[in-house]
Parts: structure tokens; sequence; C-alpha cells
């Protein structure tokens, strides 16, 4: 996959991806569209025992945290289960590779989202030296694999990669420096990674000449613009499961509350914050 904007042209002579910004009201009206089917996804997967696995992978700062975000907002995180792993343990490092992975797995019912996953082998353990070529060249080998046996044994399994531009990659690095709400999202990790650009597009390449497979294709979600790249994700999540609505016709209604019974307010006095606002 080329990093460059190479890609033939289409009408008007914009490349894919350069839709421009959308708009505000535009965005929050798809998105509460799509979070409703996401529910009516919910309770059929949980009416069917299904079993999900979603991956997110891409480059730093292409907006996966914001795309996960808007994914699980509005559904319950008893069924969508977000699985962000910190740095292995000494423990974990002498296990068998996936198996801190695995242990997440869904059971019936559940759709687990990875913020990372297993594919760290192939991405920055390898670029900044954590595992040694031969374990590259392994995970590689055996990943293919293991995806199959999962699918096999009835899981969907859905991998998006989020690609996005040097410069735009830099002035979100940079829009993280000054911000007090995202300087956290600013790890040494990033700064490590930010001059090895190169050096992650071929690992990336490699990754996906070995791991996009019939079984457990990789989909590029361009991420050029972040309210596109959520709906966009979103919309092709839900065109790969063959969800119904399984919901309510019928309008819910309260029940009625029942009667005082004698209860009084009680003298306790409560300790109320401060009200600021």
């Amino acid at each position: 996959m080329k990093d460059a904007a190479v890609e033939k042209k289409g009408k008007a002579g914009r490349a894919p991806g350069d839709e421009g910004s959308l708009k505000g009201k535009a965005y929050e009206k798809e998105l509460r569209r799509l979070q409703a089917e996401l529910c009516h996804l919910q309770e059929w997967v949980k009416a069917t025992g299904e079993r999900i696995v979603v991956v997110f992978e891409g480059r730093d700062a292409a907006g996966k945290g914001g795309t996960i975000k808007a994914l699980t907002e509005r559904v319950s995180p008893r069924v969508f289960r977000l699985v962000a792993l910190p740095a292995p343990s000494d423990r974990e490092k002498s296990q068998m590779y996936v198996q801190r992975y695995l242990q997440h797995f869904p059971a019936a019912g559940e759709i687990v989202i990875f913020d990372r996953s297993w594919y760290n082998r192939a991405g920055v353990e390898y670029v900044l030296g954590f595992c040694t070529k031969k374990q590259h060249r392994r995970f590689l080998e055996v990943c293919p694999g293991f995806e199959k046996q999962a699918v096999d044994s009835g899981i969907r399994l859905l991998k998006y990669w989020l690609e996005v531009s040097e410069d735009e990659q830099t002035r979100r690095l940079k829009s993280r420096m000054d911000d007090g709400r995202k300087i956290w999202k600013l790890s040494p990790m990033d700064l490590k990674s930010y001059d090895r650009w190169y050096d992650y597009s071929r690992a990336r390449d490699a990754m996906f000449a070995a791991t996009d497979t019939g079984w457990a294709p990789w989909y590029v979600a361009r991420s050029k613009d972040k309210k596109r790249v959520r709906l966009n994700i979103i919309s092709h999540l839900l065109s790969r499961v063959p969800y119904k609505d399984i919901t309510r016709k019928k309008r819910v209604k309260l029940p009625k509350r029942q009667k005082r019974g004698g209860y009084r307010e009680p003298g306790y006095p409560f300790k109320y914050i401060p009200e600021k606002y």
C-alpha cells in the first residue's frame, strides 16, 4: 500500500478522501442514526449469542480513539467490551504471545473491541526493537492460522487500519502539545515513533502481505477527516454483520410509581457538593 497520495483521482479532480470537512449538524445527524443501528446490532447479538471481535490499528494520531468512542458511547459496555492492554508484565512476556489477548475474546452475546491488539508485534514492537526479527517473522507466519481458528470457531473478526498522512499526523500531534485535554495522548512512545515513518510503512506493508486473508481481511479507512472516518467505519461494520432489528415495536411506557405509604423526607444533613455552575 502506498504512502503518498498517488491514487487515481475521481470526478472534479479530487482524490479519494479529499471530500472536505463534514459539517457538525450533518455529522451529528448521521452519527445518531448509525448509533441507533448499533443498538439494534447489540440486541441482535445478545439474542443470537453471536461473538464479534473488532481490531483497530493504524498510525499514531490516525483517530482510533475518537472512532472507538463514537462506536461505543451509546451502547452497553457489557456487550461492547473495550480492551486496551498496557505493556506486558514480566509474567506475560514469558507466555505464548497471543495468550494475553485470547483471555479477552468474546463469549456468546459479546462484541470485543481491541484498541491495539496482537498486531503490536507487527508494528511498534518490531519497529522499536521490543521483539527480535525472528519473533516478528514467526508472528507473521502463525497469525493467519490463529485468526483462521478464531473464525472457524464462529467468531466474526473485523480488522480496521486507519491511515493518516504525514502532514496531518504532524498537525494532530502538535495540537496535543498545547491542549491540556489531549496531552496524555502524546506518550513517550509516540515521540519515539514519530521519526520512524517509513520504518512503520515497511512494517505495515509486511503485515498486510502476510495477514490480509480471505477469512480475516484488512479494511483500510482514510482518516483525513475524523468525522468522516468515524461514520465510514461504523457504517462498514454494520454492513458486515447480518443483524436484524429485534427491538420492541411498541413504544415503551413508564409504570406508575408506588404510593408514598407514609414515607417522610429524612432530616439527615446530606453533604451536597458546591454548585459552582
